[in-house]
């Protein structure tokens, strides 16, 4: 079976990972140029081993000697990372060990095996575990990974190096153990070739302290910051799991119910940090994560700033930082007045991501993507997939409304209609055209009062039933005819 992959994100380009797991954030700052990204994933090559076809000769099973080739190279490698004069078996035994790709009684009784079968067949370490299946080729392959973060990251005091999770242009992502709490985190180093620079060390404690802040179930937790030397690191919570963007790309879309339920751990992530201050700026789906658990996680604070932050602000004055498929306007506009409702946009643009299949805007670039942003009227996601109710369609549509004032102000009123939408209801906030129930009541008495009083006031008015008759044309005509009878026959007597 595959070994699952978590990916780091440079521009359209996926991560390559050595350790079951995602990592807990993006290793890459994303300050200085807009990050681009697709639906869409790539793959990884596996190049651990040459493929039957391309390397039998016809006398020789093609199986044994690709694994052959595979494991010697793999061999090769993992003694060229390691730079030391450590016996070859001992050093991949202590590796599968450490990895937990096997117990050390089954690397034991491996090496009493190869060490048996060496004058005969020549078999290593490496042989025998592959052979009885304690590890894959890709497994052994990948410890030369492990080989190279223990040389590049055992500096750092009070934390072992397990293996590298991701790198990308502006920080590595190791996999550690803390020594004195005996527990898995996530060790994100600034590369060597930034360590003299003032600016991108600023940077990198700028994400280190923004995630410090927080202290929510829903986040990434931060655990600590600092420097040894010229290594500058932070250290974060492991997150074992999946991201949003995986089921996306594994399943085209959430079920309505299921999308809502990890938007509200979102929205009140989120709400925690607006509280505190930080807007997050980069929300999406490759940065919402799910444990095994199913406990949601919003991670990578590499664009995090203070609302507050006037001097950042005004320093990023008509740049625009986020990921063109959720930016807001304003993000895109560089504006500096940038708050809560930003989050809120893009946090809407990734539920209509799941639970459509589809992004919000196409383009066939960057700029193209976030001028519809700006310009192009949103597809009601109910449009795209009949199968939503009018209430989820209502939310996003607000949460995703182009002019600030006309979107959520805040986290808090948001979740009131994600809930109420969970519960079968309508929106409240976003359903503008239905009036609360006490409004409704009341005026549903205001009406049958005017009516009453209508009533009576044509009543009034009305002759009574013996003037109607009276007044009856027939009737009329009758007594007209009577009366000129009457003078007729008077004045003939008188006659």
């Amino acid at each position: 079976m595959m070994e699952p992959r978590s990916r780091e994100r440079i521009g359209n380009e996926p991560m390559r990972q050595s350790e079951r797991g995602l990592m807990t954030t993006d290793p890459e700052h994303k300050h200085d140029d807009l990050a681009q990204q697709t639906p869409s994933e790539g793959h990884d090559i596996d190049s651990s081993g040459l493929s039957p076809e391309d390397t039998a000769p016809l006398s020789i099973d093609p199986s044994r000697l690709s694994e052959a080739t595979s494991i010697a190279e793999s061999e090769k490698s993992i003694m060229a990372a390691s730079k030391s004069g450590t016996n070859l078996d001992t050093l991949i035994g202590r590796l599968v060990i450490d990895q937990g790709l096997a117990t050390a009684e089954e690397v034991k009784h491996a090496l009493t095996l190869a060490r048996e079968l060496e004058e005969d067949s020549n078999k290593s370490l490496a042989h025998v575990l592959v052979d009885r299946e304690f590890v894959t080729k890709r497994q052994l392959a990948r410890l030369r990974e492990v080989i190279e973060a223990e040389r590049s990251g055992n500096k750092i005091t009070g934390y072992k190096i397990l293996g590298k999770l991701g790198a990308g242009a502006m920080a590595t992502v190791y996999k550690a153990k803390q020594i004195s709490l005996d527990r898995l985190v996530a060790l994100k180093k600034l590369p060597e070739k930034y360590s003299q620079n003032p600016q991108f060390i600023e940077r990198f404690f700028a994400e280190g302290r923004a995630a410090a802040q927080l202290n929510h179930p829903n986040i990434v937790q931060a655990f600590d910051v600092g420097n040894e030397g010229d290594i500058y690191f932070f250290v974060m919570e492991y997150v074992e799991g999946r991201t949003v963007h995986d089921d996306i790309s594994a399943h085209k879309r959430f079920d309505e119910k299921g999308a809502i339920d990890i938007i509200i751990q979102v929205a009140e992530a989120l709400e925690h940090a607006h509280q505190r201050g930080l807007i997050h700026r980069d929300v999406k789906p490759k940065n919402i994560m799910i444990t095994k658990e199913g406990v949601v996680k919003l991670a990578d604070m590499g664009l995090a700033r203070a609302i507050s932050d006037k001097e950042a602000a005004e320093a990023e004055a008509g740049r625009a930082f986020g990921t063109p498929y959720y930016i807001s306007p304003e993000q895109i506009r560089g504006e500096k007045d940038i708050g809560p409702p930003a989050d809120i946009y893009s946090l809407g643009a990734t539920l209509y991501h799941m639970v459509t299949g589809a992004v919000p805007f196409e383009g066939k670039s960057p700029s193209a993507v976030m001028h519809k942003h700006l310009k192009t009227e949103l597809v009601p996601p109910d449009h795209v997939n009949p199968k939503l109710s009018a209430g989820i369609s209502e939310v996003i549509e607000m949460m995703m409304a182009k002019r600030v004032k006309e979107r959520y102000h805040s986290c808090t009123d948001l979740l009131v209609d994600l809930k109420a939408v969970r519960s079968g209801e309508l929106p409240p906030i976003a359903h503008k055209d239905v009036l609360p129930e006490a409004d409704l009541s009341a005026l549903v008495e205001a009406e049958a009062q005017a009516e009453a009083a209508g009533i009576r006031e044509d009543s009034a008015k009305k002759p009574s039933p013996f003037m109607d008759r009276m007044l009856w044309p027939p009737f009329v005509i009758v007594v007209a005819l009577l009366l000129i009878s009457l003078l007729i026959n008077i004045l003939l007597g008188i006659a």
